[in-house]
């Protein structure tokens, strides 16, 4: 099972603000940063996840983004579950698949996926930012050199 970059996205930048104070905002652009990714495809990201309700996005001079809910709340299963787009495990239409009629692949494929969701789905962002201290340290040497050299004067 391989997730769309989409998804990947989505689940870094909430591991990201799942090691941040609850109250503390942070901007897309700084978390597009910090992982080195377009920012343009990072905002497609948080908007869809803030409509889903995982992320809550203060505008404005003074906004940013957080978490919605605390991350012991969130279920990465279900968040697998509302960004991916196939979960079907296999594309038959592109390009059209003769076999389809009489194809078992799509049937064990589909529960391979099944079995991976489940998997997901007894996991919380909690669990994946259990090691906290571990992440910080790199989230901290990811941070820009300006950003740096601000929060330690």
């Amino acid at each position: 099972m391989k997730l769309t970059t989409y998804t990947d996205f989505g689940l870094r930048a909430m591991m990201y603000l799942a090691t941040l104070p609850a109250t503390e905002l942070t901007s897309v652009a700084h978390v597009s940063t910090l992982y080195g990714v377009s920012r343009n495809h990072m905002v497609k990201v948080v908007n869809q996840l803030a409509r889903l309700g995982y992320i809550h996005a203060v505008r404005g001079k003074n906004g940013g983004i957080r978490l919605a809910k605390p991350a012991e709340q969130i279920n990465v299963g279900q968040v697998i579950r509302a960004l991916e787009h196939n979960l079907n495990g296999i594309d038959c239409g592109s390009p059209a698949c003769h076999l389809v009629t009489v194809c078992r692949l799509k049937d064990a494929l589909k529960l391979a996926m099944d079995a991976f969701l489940r998997v997901m789905e007894s996991y919380t962002l909690a669990d994946l930012v259990g090691n906290r201290d571990e992440l910080m340290v790199i989230f901290e040497q990811l941070e820009p050199v300006k950003q740096r050299a601000v929060s330690h004067n």
